[in-house]
């Protein structure tokens, strides 16, 4: 079977290159992702699936469907396509979303008549304001057995772990004044927000290893002479589980509280972006894609990956069993988020990983289509695991 995948991929291979390329030297930021959109949906179109477009009404998303029309399990593969401002594809997102869509075209041309669904999802702006959380929300995943994507790295590993995450917005309202001449009649937004900071370093020291809290000031006063009238910070509070991201959650809003009340300022918090959840494990997922992994030549795959990291994958694994595999497009000092990362994704190595993974991916869902006792058994561990989670 690997063989005939292979010769699959190969007849598509320069497509699935030129498309990653194409999103790479084109870069679209989340919810602006229309001509990286197209040229996913005009592929998939091309090889009989089904698409709708402005998926749920979100301009940039799209649902892909191929339907064997016999009875059977629903996989879903993930698409992203988003880049990052200034720095393009710094998170492989052209990758990610070649490989879900290549994968699924070889699985729904070898499906035969094995049964089920092959979904592809375009899912937009991961970086800022996931997608996948309102697809979660709508109850798009409440009829997907299992959802698969994988994603470039520093290193290969195919159990991740990623965190919770909400974002947090701060706005501190004080009154202006003159900073030289009558300072005493201003109320500074800006040491409420430096106070914030000020107090979730304390914090810090009573935070589990795990736990992320980092933030930016994204307003700070328009004028050296001016007393701060409004001023804004915007923080990512990340835990390994949504109980201890509330609890934690709880604090920094009591150290926000504090500094207005010692900078007397009027404080409103809120959220600027969605909120990711932690990635819901499935053990026997990815056993079964360790074994695909290997069977196609990737080795050094790496124990499971405690990512500091968060995404709206891990919203989906709170409804179904979900892979967020990696795969090591450079040596362990590739960092991601950078121009470089962008680069990487363009090496031959590069290259020779996506199809590896793509061809891994595509037996993975023929694997699941035609083992329906085993999709029953991953469900029934998911299930188990998503209780303690």
């Amino acid at each position: 079977m690997i063989q005939e995948i292979t010769m699959r991929y190969n007849q598509m291979k320069a497509a699935l290159e030129t498309l990653s390329a194409y999103l790479y030297a084109h870069p679209e930021l989340g919810n602006q992702e229309f001509e990286s959109a197209k040229r996913h949906t005009d592929f998939l179109e091309a090889h009989n699936f089904l698409v709708e477009k402005a998926f749920l009404d979100i301009p940039t998303a799209f649902k892909a469907t191929y339907d064997s029309g016999l009875p059977g399990p629903t996989i879903a593969f993930l698409s992203e396509y988003d880049a990052l401002p200034q720095i393009g594809h710094g998170c492989g997102h052209n990758m990610i979303g070649t490989i879900s869509s290549g994968a699924a075209i070889i699985a729904s041309e070898m499906m035969g008549h094995l049964g089920g669904k092959i979904i592809v999802f375009g899912t937009p702006a991961e970086e800022n304001d996931g997608a996948k959380v309102d697809m979660v929300d709508r109850g798009v995943f409440e009829t997907v057995d299992i959802a698969l994507m994988a994603h470039p790295s520093n290193e290969t590993a195919v159990a991740v772990e990623c965190l919770a995450m909400e974002a947090l917005q701060f706005e501190y309202i004080g009154r202006a004044a003159h900073a030289a001449s009558c300072p005493e009649k201003g109320i500074n937004a800006l040491d409420g927000v430096i106070g914030l900071f000020n107090h979730v370093n304390a914090l810090r020291e009573h935070m589990v290893d795990s736990a992320r809290v980092h933030g930016i000031i994204s307003e700070g006063g328009v004028a050296a002479n001016i007393v701060p009238e409004r001023a804004v910070a915007q923080f990512y509070v990340r835990a390994k589980t949504k109980t201890y991201l509330q609890e934690l959650i709880g604090k920094v809003k009591n150290c926000a509280q504090a500094s207005a009340l010692a900078t007397g300022t009027q404080l409103t918090i809120s959220n600027y972006e969605k909120s990711y959840d932690n990635m819901v494990p499935s053990p026997l997922l990815n056993q079964v894609i360790t074994e695909h992994f290997k069977s196609v030549g990737i080795e050094d795959i790496k124990g499971a990956r405690a990512s500091m990291g968060s995404a709206d994958a891990g919203n989906v694994s709170h409804v179904c069993p979900t892979a967020h595999a990696m795969f090591a497009i450079g040596d362990e000092t590739l960092a991601g988020h950078t121009m470089a990362f962008a680069e990487a994704t363009q090496t031959p190595r590069a290259l020779e990983m996506m199809e590896k993974v793509t061809v891994a991916y595509a037996l993975t869902a023929l694997n699941l289509l035609k083992d329906k006792s085993l999709v029953e058994s991953i469900k029934a561990e998911h299930a188990a695991n998503l209780t303690q989670a």
